[in-house]
């Protein structure tokens, strides 16, 4: 049914679905369904949705909480998404226009969204500036496996640590390519994330986080060393950032940076700024 419907509403407005865009639209009843499920929304939630498409999110989200704010880029989907919502009278979803990456949130509670896949990233750091309930997200599989890799795996990363300190992220179910039009190369995951706010997490670290996977199979050491234009904008010599680093715990210098966990990278981070802050005391 739903695939159906898609179909005919794309081909009536005449809108060809464009791949680069990540304009891959669910049109599975049975994953739809188990999305809203793990929503579990009721009418005192405001919901935000990001990458709302066509509708096929929005509407059984506003028919399920107070009020979905509802993100699209595209203006032909756009003009599609506004005119589906009049003929449903359906009046408690605020569409905004625009590049959700570069706007101000309005408030919300949850997250509930099948996310282009291309701004994954960007969307998911910047949703970590809020304070929410939790949010039910749909992601390129590869990606959603990033969020949940333990610490020596090869997918580990920059994003795992982010996920590991800063929420508590679990991969809820797999969602085939067939559920889509048109079918995406890759298959996807949905995930369900809760946000842990963490006073340590702050922008020196997630600095300290950006250098070191940058040498990810590399000693934490040589990675901070190489990419320490990453953490500081001082630019200090190769000899003065090497003797900062020598000053860190061995342990944890001396092992690679793929094997260490978010407690560690944090040690480095903490003993890091206190020594730059040594340091600027003293040739300030």
């Amino acid at each position: 049914m739903l695939a159906q419907e898609t179909s005919q509403l794309l081909k009536k407005h005449q809108i060809r679905l464009d791949r680069r865009k990540g304009q891959n639209y669910l049109t599975n009843d049975h994953i739809l369904a188990k999305i809203i499920e793990n929503a579990q929304l009721n009418n005192s939630d405001v919901v935000l949705e990001i990458g709302a498409g066509i509708g096929t999110l929005t509407v059984p989200l506003a028919e399920k909480s107070a009020k979905v704010v509802a993100f699209e880029q595209d203006k032909r989907i756009v003009r599609v998404l506004r005119e589906r919502l009049r003929e449903r009278g359906i009046s408690n979803v605020e569409v905004l226009e625009g590049d959700a990456t570069k706007m101000e949130f309005p408030y919300f509670n949850k997250v509930v969204s099948n996310l282009p896949y291309q701004i994954s990233s960007p969307i998911t750091f910047k949703l970590l500036n809020y304070n929410f309930d939790y949010a039910i997200l749909m992601y390129q599989l590869e990606f959603a496996q990033r969020m949940v890799a333990q610490p020596g795996k090869s997918n580990y990363s920059r994003l795992s640590v982010m996920m590991n300190l800063c929420t508590h992220t679990e991969l809820l179910f797999n969602v085939p390519k067939n559920a889509f039009l048109p079918p995406p190369r890759i298959s996807s995951a949905v995930i369900k994330l809760v946000p842990q706010k963490n006073p340590h997490a702050d922008k020196f670290f997630a600095n300290t986080c950006r250098a070191l996977f940058q040498h990810k199979k590399k000693k934490s050491g040589k990675a901070l060393l190489q990419s320490f234009h990453e953490i500081s904008n001082l630019n200090l010599d190769r000899t003065t950032v090497r003797d900062l680093i020598l000053k860190l715990d061995p342990k944890l210098t001396e092992e690679r940076v793929f094997k260490l966990n978010e407690k560690e990278i944090l040690t480095i981070s903490r003993e890091l700024k206190e020594l730059m802050e040594g340091y600027d005391e003293k040739n300030g």
